[in-house]
C-alpha cells in the first residue's frame, strides 16, 4: 500500500534527522574533492532553488550542489543548455514556480542568465526556451541578483520576488504586473530561497531570514549558512553523523492536518511533509508549538485543529499558516476527552468524528461531537506497546518499534483477535542499518 511505503520513507529521514538534529542538515559530512570547489570554504551562491522533487540546488559559477551535503558537480551535467546555448558560466537567479490556477500545469524551474530566461521541467529545457525575460515576466529587469516564489497567503497574491540591488520587484503571477519596493535594510541578496513558509536571503557565506511582504528582519542575523544549510566540519549543531540501526527506529506520533501536511514526531523533533515536491524537513517541536517543552505521547488532527497529548494534558492548536494555542489550554485528559491514564497513540480517520485512542492493549473510541466527551466503545487489541498510529485514505498503520501493522479500517483493528503479520522496517525502506 502506497501510504505505508511513503510513511516508512519519511521515517527514514526522521531517523537520520534524530542522529543529526540541526535542520536542514542532511545525513553525511560535506564530501571533499580538492579538484572541485568546496562550499564549506565559504561560498557566495549565485542561485538556490528546489526542483520538482524537493531537492535543493545550490549554484556557483559553472558548478552546483544537490541537497544539503555532497560534492560539487558541473551544472551542465544536469542543465546542459544553460552552458550550451548561452555560455554565461553562471546563473543570475533561479526559482521554482507552479501555476496554482492550472491543475494541468506542472512545476517549472526558471533560470535567469543576463536578459534570458530558461524554463525546465524534469531537468529538460521546455520548447521555445530560452526567451527574453520580458516575454515571460513583463516589467522584470535583466541581470537579476536573486528570485524566489511567494504563494498566496504568504504574499498577498501568488507572486515571485525578483531582487536587483536593494530593489525588490514583486511580480503578480495572475495579473502579470510588477510592483517595485526598496528594502535598503536587507543585504543585497545574491540568491534567495523559500523553505517551509520562511524566506532566506543569501549574501556572502551568510544568510538573513526576512518577511516576504515587508523585508523585515526580526531576529539576530546574518547567520553562517554552513551552520544550517550544509554539513561541514566544525560547523552546525548536530555533531558527528551516525546511521541509526533499523531495530532502533521509534516514532511517538503521526498525523496529517486538513491541508494534507503530514507530521511525524520522535523525541524533541518533528518532521513535516507538505508534498513530494517540497521534500522532507525536520525541526525541534518547540519551533512550531512553543508551549510544548517535552516530547509528545500522541497527536491527532480534527476540524482544523491539532490535539497534542503529553502526560495527562491536552494542548489544542488552531491550524493555519502558523499554529496557535487555543485560549484555556492545556486541559487535562479527563476534562477534554473524558479519559485518564497514559495515551500510547491516537488517530482520527478522514471524514470521521471519532478519535481512536490506544492505551496499553485497549482501543477506546471517543465521540468528538459529544459534550461532554466520553468513551463510546472499549475494545481489547491483540497488540500491546504500540508507539504510534495513523489513519489515512488507504487504511490504518500502527507502529511498534521497528515494526508496523496494517489494517483496512478501524473496525477491523477493533475486531481483530490475532495480530496480523508485522512488516519489518528494512534498510531498503529507510536507509537505516540492518
Amino acid at each position: 500500500m502506497e501510504l505505508f511505503t511513503k510513511t516508512l520513507f519519511l521515517c527514514a529521514a526522521l531517523a537520520l534527522t534524530l542522529a543529526a538534529p540541526a535542520p536542514p542538515q542532511d545525513a553525511a559530512a560535506e564530501d571533499v574533492d580538492h579538484s572541485l570547489p568546496n562550499r564549506c570554504d565559504g561560498i557566495e551562491f549565485d542561485a538556490v532553488t528546489p526542483d520538482e522533487k524537493g531537492i535543493t540546488f545550490f549554484f556557483k559559477g559553472p558548478y552546483l550542489w544537490k541537497g544539503f551535503h555532497g560534492p560539487a558537480q558541473l551544472s551542465n551535467e544536469s542543465f546542459k543548455e544553460l552552458d550550451d546555448l548561452h555560455h554565461i558560466g553562471h546563473v543570475d537567479a533561479a526559482f521554482r514556480m507552479h501555476d496554482p490556477d492550472n491543475t494541468d500545469d506542472h512545476d517549472h524551474i526558471y533560470f535567469f542568465l543576463d536578459d534570458k530566461v530558461f524554463s525546465y521541467y524534469n531537468h529538460s529545457l521546455e520548447d521555445g526556451y530560452p526567451k527574453e525575460i520580458q516575454e515571460d515576466f513583463p516589467g522584470v529587469p535583466s541581470h537579476l541578483d536573486a528570485a524566489v516564489e511567494c504563494p498566496k497567503g504568504e504574499c498577498g497574491d501568488d507572486s515571485v520576488l525578483f531582487f536587483k540591488g536593494h530593489d525588490v520587484h514583486v511580480y503578480d503571477i495572475t495579473t502579470k504586473t510588477v510592483k517595485t519596493k526598496s528594502w535598503p535594510h536587507l543585504p543585497v541578496c545574491t540568491s534567495a530561497f523559500r523553505w517551509l513558509e520562511h524566506y532566506y536571503c543569501f549574501h556572502g557565506h551568510n544568510f538573513t531570514r526576512f518577511n516576504p511582504l515587508s523585508g523585515e528582519v526580526s531576529a539576530l542575523y546574518p547567520k553562517d549558512a554552513r551552520d544550517y544549510f550544509m554539513r561541514c566540519p566544525n560547523f552546525g549543531h548536530g555533531g558527528d553523523y551516525q546511521v541509526i540501526k533499523c531495530k532502533d527506529v521509534k516514532l511517538d506520533a503521526i498525523t496529517a492536518d486538513d491541508s494534507g501536511k503530514t507530521y511525524f514526531f520522535a523525541g524533541p523533533i518533528y518532521m513535516r511533509l507538505d508534498t513530494s515536491r517540497d521534500g522532507l524537513h525536520a525541526f525541534p517541536i518547540t519551533r512550531t508549538w512553543k508551549e510544548l517543552t517535552t516530547s509528545v505521547d500522541a497527536v491527532f488532527s480534527y476540524s482544523d485543529k491539532m490535539y497534542m497529548i503529553t502526560g495527562d494534558h491536552v494542548y489544542i492548536y488552531k491550524g493555519g499558516v502558523h499554529y496557535t494555542l487555543i485560549d484555556g489550554y492545556p486541559k487535562s485528559l479527563k476534562e477534554e476527552l473524558g479519559i485518564e491514564g497514559h495515551v500510547d497513540a491516537a488517530f482520527v480517520c478522514p471524514n470521521e468524528h471519532t478519535v481512536h485512542i490506544i492505551q496499553g492493549q485497549k482501543l477506546l473510541d471517543v465521540d468528538l461531537t459529544a459534550t461532554p466527551r466520553t468513551t463510546t466503545q472499549e475494545t481489547n487489541l491483540p497488540l500491546s506497546d504500540i508507539d504510534a498510529g495513523f489513519c489515512g485514505p488507504q487504511g490504518i498503520a500502527v507502529f511498534k518499534g521497528s515494526e508496523y501493522y496494517k489494517y483496512q479500517s478501524a473496525m477491523l483493528l477493533a475486531s481483530s483477535r490475532i495480530a496480523p503479520k508485522p512488516h519489518i522496517i528494512t534498510s531498503e525502506m529507510m536507509g537505516c542499518e540492518d
